[in-house]
């Protein structure tokens, strides 16, 4: 390897793994240091140096000039030193002398290879993790190779990443050789390489694909203020922007709806809510909730929370599927939601009307009142501090404990009234599953009478016969 093209070999050699000339020639000088200490022993001080004229490394061993020579590995006569080395040399200087390395062999070539392959890993790693962990925070593409415990290993190119299951989307299938596309969620330097960590079903895929397709959003225009997601499922975005003239979810939309179906077609059909942010939070909240239709809003201040009244016809679909609609709403804007419908709201007032109706001139209005300041129960209002009742007109502090007291006891009634309301429900499902029952045996019963009787018309009558 030694010899006059090694410098067009190390060229060469860079060019192919993508590293620096500079750290093959270091490899090749500490080869060259472990291959002396090994030929002359490794208490011995060497140095390797790379001379580009002549194409070789070349080894020294540095030894301490001195007047009376004790030690020839570690010494060197003055007159020798100034003779040979250096004229102006004194007693105590150390002198670099040139091994000769003619006789290195076998041990020379076993010992460079090692090092150089190990230092060209080396490099090759810290020249991977450099460039991936500056793409951290990105969206990078990639194919599948294969499955190792449930992970996803994918090829980037230069590096393999790593799909683990958390951080797969459910109902998401690949096969080897499929192409991915996946957010880059961390990269840690281990023993064996470089570790990327991707991931499909962080909040940040979804931000970031809506980053890539809507140039208001890259350019800063419009801002993504918050995001909340069920992989696989569904997701909501609020976003605002910082230019009157633009619209910030007509910009996410964009037109017949091409850049917001870009994201849902690379989510697998993820279906995807786009809402205005709003600094007002019962706006806010509102818009989170859509495509339900909000009647009222009762908020808590101090608990951050939101009793939110829908038309009953709006209930389930405010709610959605397992919830999923309020729960990502809840993430999406961080108030707790409470959702009722208007139905229920008119049983709630009613039940606070009578409560204060202890007190004379006191009801419906009163009720509304208090459905206002966040009562939203007769638990709320058995437990309300007095100052909140004592702010309703027509009520001292008097007439507090007995509206507090009328309030556990309308607990208790209502109760009764819910827990008789569901036994008479069962009972009256449990009857129309045994009329059910009885219609169905009896038909079949019927049927099988229909098959008996009908054997015997099908034989020729006497006057046939005849």
């Amino acid at each position: 390897m030694l010899g006059q093209n090694l410098k067009r070999e190390i060229d060469q050699i860079a060019k192919d793994k993508g590293i620096d000339a500079n750290e093959i020639i270091a490899a090749l000088e500490e080869a060259m240091v472990q291959a002396a200490q090994k030929r002359y022993g490794a208490e011995r001080e060497f140095e390797g140096r790379f001379n580009e004229d002549t194409g070789e490394v070349e080894i020294f061993e540095f030894r301490e000039v001195v007047e009376d020579v004790t030690d020839d590995t570690s010494q060197i006569l003055l007159t020798t030193a100034k003779a040979d080395f250096d004229p102006e040399a004194e007693v105590g200087d150390e002198i670099g002398v040139k091994v000769d390395t003619t006789g290195f062999g076998r041990i020379l070539a076993q010992t460079a290879k090692q090092v150089i392959i190990q230092r060209i890993r080396d490099a090759e790693r810290d020249n991977t993790y450099d460039e991936y962990s500056d793409r951290q925070g990105e969206i990078v593409n990639g194919i599948v190779r294969r499955f190792e415990k449930g992970s996803l290993i994918i090829d980037l190119g230069r590096a393999e990443a790593v799909l683990p299951p958390k951080e797969q989307v459910p109902r998401e299938n690949y096969r080897p050789g499929d192409r991915v596309r996946a957010y880059v969620q961390t990269v840690t330097k281990a023993t064996k390489g470089p570790q990327i960590i991707l991931s499909r079903a962080s909040l940040e895929m979804l931000t970031k694909l809506f980053e890539q397709e809507v140039p208001e959003i890259y350019e800063k225009i419009v801002t993504i203020e918050s995001a909340a997601r069920e992989p696989g499922g569904r997701s909501k975005i609020a976003v605002s922007s910082r230019d009157n003239d633009v619209d910030p979810v007509g910009a996410c939309v964009g037109m017949k709806g091409s850049r917001v179906q870009a994201v849902v077609q690379e989510l697998r059909g993820e279906r995807i809510d786009i809402v205005p942010w709003s600094p007002d939070a019962a706006r806010y909240v509102c818009s989170a909730l859509s495509p339900a239709q909000v009647s009222k809003v009762i908020i808590d201040e101090g608990a951050q929370a939101m009793d939110v009244i829908v038309p009953d016809d709006q209930l389930s679909l405010a709610i959605g599927r397992r919830g999923q609609n309020v729960r990502l709403a809840v993430q999406l804007t961080g108030w707790k939601i409470d959702i009722k419908s208007e139905t229920k709201m008119r049983e709630i007032a009613r039940w606070l009307a009578e409560a204060v109706s202890v007190v004379e001139g006191c009801g419906d209005p009163e009720a509304e009142l208090l459905l206002q300041q966040g009562v939203t129960s007769l638990e709320d209002l058995a437990e309300c501090n007095d100052e909140l009742l004592l702010q309703l007109p027509g009520i001292d502090e008097s007439n507090v404990p007995a509206i507090k007291q009328k309030a556990a006891e309308l607990v208790v009634r209502r109760d009764e009234e819910e827990e008789k309301a569901r036994l008479e429900a069962e009972a009256a499902q449990a009857e129309e599953e045994r009329l059910r029952e009885e219609a169905a045996r009896a038909a079949a019963e019927g049927g099988e009478a229909g098959e008996g009787e009908a054997a015997p018309a099908e034989a020729p009558s006497e006057g046939e016969t005849a």
